[in-house]
Parts: C-alpha cells; structure tokens; sequence
C-alpha cells in the first residue's frame, strides 16, 4: 500500500502532462472523426454516340477516284469565297461575269454539250433523209481487193466501241442503282441526325439539373453522421479527458483504501497501546512479588547447585518495557472520528460509469442542436439552384432546339419529295441505260449476223438473209441513237451540273477544310448563322477549331470557351453554407457537471485526514518500548533453571518450594507474558504501518485534493475546447463531402456534360452521306452515261460503214433500155446504176 501511494503522485502528473499535451494538439488532430468517406455520384451526362457513317471501299472507288480528277480538270478555280460571301450577305451584289468566270469548266462543258444537242440531232435527220431517198448507208458499189480488210476493220472498230459502250452502260446502271439504294438511307439519316442535335441542345439543361439535384448525397450522408455526432463528440471528449479522469479516480480510490487501512491501525494502535497499559498494570505486582520469594529462597544458606547464577536472573524479573511512555493518539483519533464516511470503492466505481456515459450524455444534450443543424443541411445552396438557370445559351438551347423540331418536321415533306424525284431520276436513268444497251446489243447481233451471213455468202452480189438482218439491226442500232441522244445528253449534263459543283464547291472545300477557314473568317456569314450571336458568347469562338475538339470529344463547356462567359465557381460557392452549419456547430454544448469525481463526504473524509495530524504522531517512541522485551529476563528459562536447582538440593522442602516457585513463574509466564507479547506485536505491526504511511499519505491528500478540485474547474473550459476542435474536425469531414460534389460538378460541367461528339459526328456523317454516298456514285453515273452519250457518234458511224458490207455488192449495167441484163448475155454497157 505504501509503495501504491508513493507512485500516485509522479502518475497523476504524468497523466495530467499528457492530457494537457493532446489537449493542446488536439485543433489538428482529426484522426478519430477521419476524412470523408468517397462518394459515388451518377454520371449526369447522357450517352450520346451519333454512329460513324463510312463508306465500304468496293470496286467502284477507282471509278470515284477517276471522276474526281476529271472534275479537278473541269474546275480549276480555287474556293470562291468572295462569291460565296455575297452570295449569303447580299444576293443582288453578285455579279454574273463572276459566276461564269468561276464555272468556266462548266460553261465548257455546257457548249459542247449544246453542240451535241443540235448537231446529233440535226445529223440523225439529214441521214434519215439520205437514207430515205437512198443516197447514203446503201451498198458497197463494187467488189475490189481491199473489201475484206475495210470490212474486218470497221467490224474490229465497231466491237471495240461497242464493248466500252457496254462497259459504260454497265458502270451506268451500277452506279444508278447505287445511287438510288444510297439515297434512301441518307434521306433517312436527316431526321435522325437532326433529333440527335436536338437531344444535345435540349438536354444540357436537363443535364444541369441532374447535377444539382445529386447535392442531396452529400446532404444525406452528413445528415446520417449527424446522427451520431452526439456520439462522437462526447466519445471523442471522452478519449481526450480519460487520460486525467481515469488516473485521478484511481488515485482517489487508492488513497481511499490507504485511508481505510490507515484508520484500522490507527485504531489498533490505540486499543493495542491500552490493552498493554492495563496489562502491565497487572503484570507488574506479580513480578515483584515472584520475584521477592525467590529472592529470599535462593539466599537460603542451605541452597545448593548454581544458586547465584538463577539468583541474578531472579532479581531481573522486572518489566523491561513501559507502554506508559508511548504518545497519546487520542487527538488523530478526535480528529478522524466518523472517517471514513464515504465508501470509496462506490463512489470510484460510480464516477467511473458516470464518466463512461459521457458519449451518450452528449447525444441527449446535443439532440436539439442537432436537429437544427440537420434543417441548415437539408437547404440548398442559392448557386446550385441556378446553376441550370445561369448557364450560357440556356435560352438560346431552347431556341434551337425548337428550332431543329420545326427543321425536323417540315425537312420530312421534302425529303419525300427528294425520294420522289430521286426515283423519276432513277426510272429515266435506268430508261436511257436500256436504250444505250439495246444500241450495244442491237450492234452485237448484227455483227454477228452480219459476219454470220458474210461467211455463208459465195456470191457477193447474192442477196442472203442473215447478212441483210444484221445490218437492220446495226441500223436500229444507229436510230436508236439518233432518237435517245438528245435525252441522253440532257440528263447528262442536268447530273453533271449538279453533282460536279457538289463535288468540286463543296466536298473539295469541306474535305481541305476551306470551308470551315470561310467560316471562321469575320464578315463572311451573315449575322443570323453567327454561331456566338446566335449562343449569346462573348468571344468568337472557331468553328474550325470546335469541330476538332468535338471530334475529340471535348465538352461544350471547352469547345465554346464558356468560362469566359459563365463563373462557374460562383455558382459552385458554398461558403456561405458551410459558414451557416459552421455557426450552428458552435451552439453545441456538453455539460460536464454531473461528474464530481470526489464526494462531499470523500471530500470531508480527505480533509479530516489532511488536518488528523497523523504524520505528527512520533513513531519512533512506540519504536523504543515495542523492542523492549517485556520481562527484563525470559521467565521461562529461569523457570526450567529452577526446576534443576530443585532437583538438585539435599533439602525436600528447598526443592518443594523451588519447584513451587516455577511452576508459578511458568503460569506467569502463560498467563501475563505471552499475551503481552502478542500485543506487543499486534503492536509493532499498526506502528510500521503508519510510521511508513503517515508521511506520504499527508501528501498524496493534499495533491489529490487538489488534483480533483483543479479538475473539476477546469473539466467545462476542456470540454468545451475539446468539442469546439472535434466540432471543426466534424466540419471539415462533412466539409469533405461537399468538396467532392463540388470537384464532380466542376469535371462533370466542364468534361462530361453535353459532350459536342454528336455534332463533329453530324458533320462527318453529313460529308459522308452527301459526298461519299450520294455525290460519289451520282457523278459516276454521269461520267459512264456520258461515256456511253459520247461513244455513240463513233458507234454510229461504224455501224452505217459495216452495214453496207453486210448487204449483197449490187452490180448492175445501165442501158438507154434501163434493162437488167440477162443470162449469159452480155450487155453493152452504157452506165452502172446503182
């Protein structure tokens, strides 16, 4: 016990150091709330991914590519962008001499095929004519050497063409088919790609609310830990002030039980110190009275053996130790008279559970607070609010997007118009690529019938069937022709002009990027298809420049620059919020009244000890007679000499009468000896105890007192400097989810939402759709057609050339009679007519 309370003192400092020590950190540490716990938000942005339109390389793509040099070739001009600008700021300004020095290739092409309308035509007539009044496409006239080279070589030429018409009426119609498959679904791809323009403008706004209303995660995971903030603060407070509460209740414990111990040898002490006295009192007589007979028998004359030895032993049979002289304790136990009053060990154990049950304490006293706290919580900051609202272009959204409804609807009409004439197109274009073909067959049959009946022949001036119905056919075959050319170079040139100047003014320019450099030029559109007029922006912004990084998928809230227009950090600014939770933190409060840690009766029982004066008591006297033994001379041992002397003496009555005598000393020895010397012991025992106790005891009251007392005056200011760092370290953790909402607003806004990939993939779709689709196999169908238009004027004139070989060679003699001659007479001959 004494070493106990000698090692209260330095741990109770030491404990108090060391709650002082955290109690000064303890505005940084933060590590029993511990940071926020992540949050997963739901992405706001919706998955918008216009699909890629490609052209599947075939093996018409050499064809394209051939296409698209002959028309480099026909428009040599580079992008006209000073007509193009007049052309959409003020139409009556453009000139014509412009228009045609631009489409000079076209004019070209247009004067030659206006000389192929007339003069095709007027030729097809005049033969016509010729062959009416058969001056022309008759019969070889006479047979000479070098008829069969010019046959077979007009009937080589005639194949030839022949076959790159078919080559060319092949291509025609592959091309015209492919044509018309390709344009339903691109007429088709205008309302989809459209509505897909449409969702990214309506949906930003949409978007924008869906990120606002998502604070309310935030608001709900801080209004869950408000529940057990209660909790927490007076745990926290709890762990803090353990370090002193818990030390300072041991000590005051254990100086309860050295009190306890201290009192029950103080009492000891007394009734021990009194018990001696009285029975010194009565051990005093008898010794004297032993003493004096055996004094008187062992100085009989007649005594024998070593009676002087038991002689000087006798006359020490005295009291060796007066208890007389021992200080008095009855005024330490005036002072400590009802100690101890309090139970300690209760009241330490009480204290304990009272302390324990200050994180639920805390929860009832903060309740209040708390639910005030979860109101401020549930508020939603003015910025969120109108963080739709305020974004750039929200009214301007609404207008396109209305916009792009009324182009959507009223584009389905045309675009079935398109469908219409696409299909006129298609039917006429498929009309003339038979007629071209029955040309190419009408040319196949009869130079194989032709040939056919060439070979039959053995008489060249024999008529013969098969040779003249191939030269009816090649003959069809060059009517034919003359009918369709007009037609034929009309819709060429109608095709030509349009899908040449599609390819060349626009997918050239589109395809280099020159359309977009005439975009991004100040002054070249007019100011309703300014895109930063028309978004309400307040820089220009590039169109050439956004459509890349639309292409990259960047955000509108890059591609259009909108920090220059829009603070989002404004409406992202929740100081005023967490100043407002932060001020209702500050009302929070934890009542630490209710633990006393030392009673009013352990206090008065302390404060009797403190002032009992038990250190005072001088030990060291008790000391001094307690090693006195308390017969001078062991009454036992000159019993057993007595009782040889008895033994040995000559005399019976001598040593009647010293056996006599000890017998009575050992009686006196059991009956007033012994139990003196347990006393004397008992003694000894409560006199170590307090002599080894009594100084520190006097001490460890006075520092437990005043331990306690420097506690409970300072418990409230520690416990409210405690909750004022647990509140800030509870703020800055709920602080941590709305700083991850505001970092996933801030990369959702300016990443994510209304990603602009929709709009490159329109144009990109657009380009494909309109130059690859359309325009690609458009301006092939043309070019073969117009292969074929053109290589009918060769077909023609070798199929009249061939058509004569394939006729009988008519020899015929003419007379002033005009008689045919007759067999095996040989007329004069006057004249050939043929």
């Amino acid at each position: 016990m004494r070493h106990a309370l000698a090692l209260l003192a330095p741990l109770l400092g030491l404990g108090l150091g060391l709650f002082l020590s955290q109690l000064a950190a303890g505005a940084t540490d933060c590590k029993s709330l511990g940071p926020a716990e992540p949050l997963t938000f739901t992405p706001a942005a919706r998955a918008r991914w216009l699909a890629p339109r490609v052209r599947a390389p075939g093996l018409l793509d050499s064809l394209y590519g051939t296409v698209h040099r002959f028309l480099s070739v026909v428009q040599l001009n580079p992008f006209p962008s000073e007509l193009v600008k007049a052309l959409l700021n003020e139409l009556a300004s453009v000139k014509v001499n412009e228009v045609v020095r631009y489409e000079a290739g076209y004019v070209v092409c247009a004067v030659v095929a206006g000389l192929y309308l007339l003069l095709v035509p007027a030729a097809g007539l005049c033969f016509c004519c010729c062959r009416r009044r058969r001056r022309c496409g008759g019969r070889v006239k006479t047979e000479h050497k070098a008829l069969a080279c010019e046959c077979a070589a007009l009937t080589v030429f005639l194949l030839l063409t022949t076959l790159l018409l078919l080559i060319g009426v092949v291509c025609a119609l592959v091309t015209n088919q492919r044509t018309h498959e390709q344009m339903g679904p691109s007429l088709e791809a205008v309302p989809e790609t459209l509505l897909s323009l449409r969702g990214l403008v309506s949906d930003v706004p949409q978007e924008l609310q869906a990120v606002a209303q998502q604070f309310s995660l935030p608001q709900e995971r801080v209004s869950e830990e408000l529940d057990g903030v209660g909790v927490s603060i007076g745990s926290t407070v709890h762990t803090q002030l353990r370090s002193a509460v818990y030390p300072l209740l041991a000590a005051v414990g254990s100086l309860g039980q050295a009190l306890q111990v201290s009192m029950h040898h103080l009492q000891a002490l007394n009734a021990t110190v009194v018990e001696l006295q009285a029975g010194q009192q009565d051990l005093e007589p008898a010794l004297q009275e032993q003493r004096d007979r055996l004094l008187q028998l062992l100085q009989e004359a007649g005594c024998q053996g070593d009676c002087a030895g038991a002689l000087s032993r006798a006359r020490a049979l005295e009291l060796g130790a007066d208890f007389s002289q021992v200080p008095s304790v009855d005024h330490v136990l005036h002072r400590l008279k009802g100690v101890p009053e309090a139970n300690f060990s209760s009241m330490v154990q009480e204290e304990n559970s009272t302390f324990n049950a200050l994180p639920t304490l805390a929860a009832m006293q903060t309740s209040s607070v708390v639910q005030e706290l979860k109101k401020a919580v549930a508020q939603q900051p003015e910025g969120l609010r109108t963080l739709a609202e305020g974004f750039p272009g929200s009214e301007a959204a609404s207008r396109w997007a209305q916009a792009l409804q009324e182009v959507e609807e009223s584009s389905r009409p045309y675009l079935q118009e398109v469908q219409r004439y696409e299909t006129y197109r298609w039917i006429v274009g498929c009309v003339l690529c038979s007629v071209v073909l029955l040309v190419a067959l009408c040319n196949l049959l009869g130079l194989n019938l032709g040939i056919w009946g060439l070979s039959a022949r053995e008489d060249p001036s024999q008529p013969e069937a098969k040779g003249k119905a191939g030269a009816h056919f090649l003959m069809a075959g060059v009517g034919l022709s003359f009918l369709f050319a007009a037609p034929l170079i009309l819709l060429v040139f109608a095709t030509f002009l349009v899908g040449g100047n599609v390819q060349t003014l626009v997918c050239q320019s589109w395809e280099s990027g020159e359309l977009f450099e005439f975009a991004d030029t100040p002054g070249n559109l007019p100011p309703s298809m300014n895109l930063t007029h028309l978004l309400g922006l307040r820089k220009n912004i590039s169109i050439h420049q956004a459509y890349r990084q639309c292409k990259e998928g960047a955000a509108l809230w890059t591609v259009l620059q909108l920090n220059d227009s829009y603070d989002l950090e404004e409406h992202l600014d929740i100081s005023q919020y967490t100043n407002k939770l932060w001020q209702e933190l500050q009302s929070l409060k934890v009542d630490t009244q209710s633990l006393d840690l030392l009673s009013s009766a352990a206090r008065r029982d302390l404060e009797a000890l403190q002032s009992s004066g038990l250190q005072r008591v001088h030990y060291p006297d008790f000391l001094v007679q307690i090693q006195r033994p308390v017969v001078k001379t062991s009454t036992e041992q000159l019993a057993q000499e007595l009782e040889g002397l008895a033994q040995a003496q000559g005399s019976s009555v001598l040593g009647q009468r010293l056996q006599e005598e000890a017998h009575g000393l050992r009686n006196l020895h059991q009956e007033k000896v012994v139990p003196q010397q347990s006393l004397v012991a008992k003694l000894n025992l409560s006199v170590r105890a307090l002599e080894s106790s009594a100084p520190n005891l006097q001490l460890e009251t006075s520092d437990v007192l005043a331990n306690v007392t420097y506690l409970k005056g300072e418990l409230p200011a520690w416990a409210t400097r405690i909750l004022r760092n647990v509140s800030e370290c509870f703020l800055a953790r709920e602080m941590g989810y709305f700083s991850q909402y505001v970092a996933w607003v801030r990369e959702e806004v300016t990443q994510r939402i209304a990603t602009c990939q929709p709009l490159s993939g329109a144009l990109d779709n657009s380009r494909v759709i309109l130059c690859d689709m359309v325009a690609d196999p458009w301006n092939a169908f043309w070019f073969c057609l117009a292969w074929c238009t053109f290589f009918l004027i060769p077909s023609i004139i070798f199929a009249v050339k061939t058509s004569k070989y394939f006729r009988p060679i008519r020899k015929r003699l003419s007379s002033t009679s005009s008689e045919e001659t007759q067999l095996f007479h040989i007329p004069r001959v006057t004249s050939l007519k043929l």
